[in-house]
């Protein structure tokens, strides 16, 4: 055996499911099995028999339309669960109360887990009240500027596999829920891609507007959001675009110093 080869592994099984999902993780979007098959050198049948495994676990998601399998939401809370440690906290806290100084309004910095963000940063700004987005808090992302600006920049399979059905559309009670079904969600994540951020208003409390924009990896992936949360009524929506624009630089820095990259 030359000093290039890997010796053969013990637990075939199980290094055979971290390099399909590694390779699901490196691509934009769902793939067949017969291709994940050819692409590792694996017979079809084992690679369908770790795909169903790891589908009734959470790891994939299998679009039945497409015949296509995609990451799945435990996979989502395994990502998100690394992306809250260091480096994104202690690099976002620092640019976070740079924008508060720049807007006089709170900001927060915001990871996907599972189908809910969960908040990790947040910079209140002086003499603003208190936000619902404190860190350790989990909202439904479909509801949060924040959590919106992440699924527009995910690719759009895999939106679907995050909310394949009318349950997966959590509400909280405390306000009208508009977005209840996929077509609703995707049309509206359809405008956040338009306009290069995400709004919410008084969607998640009463009187308060969010604007967000998303923090990519170097593979262009989404791994968190920077968002700025202000009373609806003392920024008037012609002002929106400027401050999101804020928002969107101040994403791009912290994806340049974390991964070596902007946003565009």
């Amino acid at each position: 055996m030359t000093n290039t080869e890997r010796p053969p592994s013990k637990v075939p099984a199980a290094e055979n499911t971290l390099r399909i999902l590694k390779l699901l993780s490196s691509k934009r979007g769902p793939l067949a099995a017969s291709t994940i098959a050819t692409t590792l050198d694996l017979p079809r049948s084992s690679v369908y028999h770790l795909l169903g495994v790891m589908e009734q676990s959470g790891f994939v998601m299998h679009l039945h339309e497409e015949r296509r399998y995609g990451l799945g939401v435990a996979a989502f809370e395994l990502s998100s669960a690394y992306s809250r440690q260091e480096p994104l906290s202690r690099l976002g806290r620092p640019l976070l109360a740079a924008l508060v100084d720049k807007i006089g309004e709170s900001a927060h910095l915001a990871v996907l887990h599972g189908r809910d963000v969960l908040y990790i940063v947040e910079e209140r700004a002086k003499n603003r009240p208190s936000l619902v987005t404190d860190v350790g808090v989990r909202l439904p992302s479909h509801l949060t500027a924040s959590g919106r600006a992440i699924l527009a920049a995910l690719p759009k399979s895999q939106v679907r596999a995050l909310y394949p059905n009318a349950a997966a559309f959590s509400s909280r009670t405390e306000t009208p829920d508009p977005i209840v079904k996929y077509s609703t969600l995707s049309a509206h994540l359809d405008q956040v891609r338009l306009r290069g951020y995400a709004t919410e208003n008084g969607e998640v409390t009463d009187g308060f507007a969010s604007l967000a924009a998303a923090v990519p990896d170097h593979l262009g992936w989404p791994v968190a959001a920077v968002a700025v949360t202000f009373l609806a009524e003392k920024v008037p929506a012609e002002q929106w675009p400027n401050l999101a624009e804020r928002v969107k630089k101040a994403a791009g820095e912290l994806s340049g110093r974390i991964y070596g990259r902007r946003n565009g």
